[in-house]
């Protein structure tokens, strides 16, 4: 079975930032599940099958990794799938506290669970898909923070 991670997210929608910590995590890791959460408290523009599917076509291209839903407490999520690594990208020293925060709960629930921080390239460390919605919604160009098939959907979304 070799060496499984869950990198989990709302992706909401996906950026080549989430894409970079899949490529980095594939160099590492034998299989890669990108975990796309329900998240129905944050509003998602996407719903949970428009993004599971953007995921499929943006990331088809990386050995190993597969896309897949989930609801409720990514520890159980993992532990369901016998993954002991969560994946999660650091951008700034803002994120650190509250990653360090949910690393640590993850283990208080899961004590075989770890948690594996990458650093995204530096291009991409300002990157969220929160500003992503705002830039697209407002007409900015995103061309080249997103891949193609968000950029037709927020287009679709945005501007009908």
């Amino acid at each position: 079975m070799g060496n499984l991670a869950i990198y989990p997210g709302t992706f909401d929608p996906v950026t080549n930032g989430h894409l970079d910590i899949i490529q980095r995590g594939a160099e590492i890791f034998d299989r890669i599940i990108v975990a796309v959460a329900a998240s129905r408290n944050k509003n998602p523009l996407f719903s949970l099958e428009e993004r599971v599917e953007m995921l499929k076509k943006t990331a088809a291209g990386y050995k190993g990794v597969s896309v897949e839903p989930f609801d409720g407490l990514l520890v159980d999520y993992a532990r369901s799938k016998g993954a002991r690594v969560i994946i999660r990208g650091l951008r700034a020293v803002s994120d650190f506290e509250y990653e360090f925060q949910l690393a640590l709960m993850n283990r208080k629930l899961n004590p075989g669970m770890d948690t594996f921080f990458v650093m995204p390239s530096e291009k991409y460390v300002y990157l969220n898909s929160g500003l992503i919605k705002e830039i697209s919604r407002m007409g900015g160009d995103i061309s080249s923070l997103v891949p193609d098939e968000v950029l037709n959907n927020l287009k679709a979304k945005y501007h009908k």
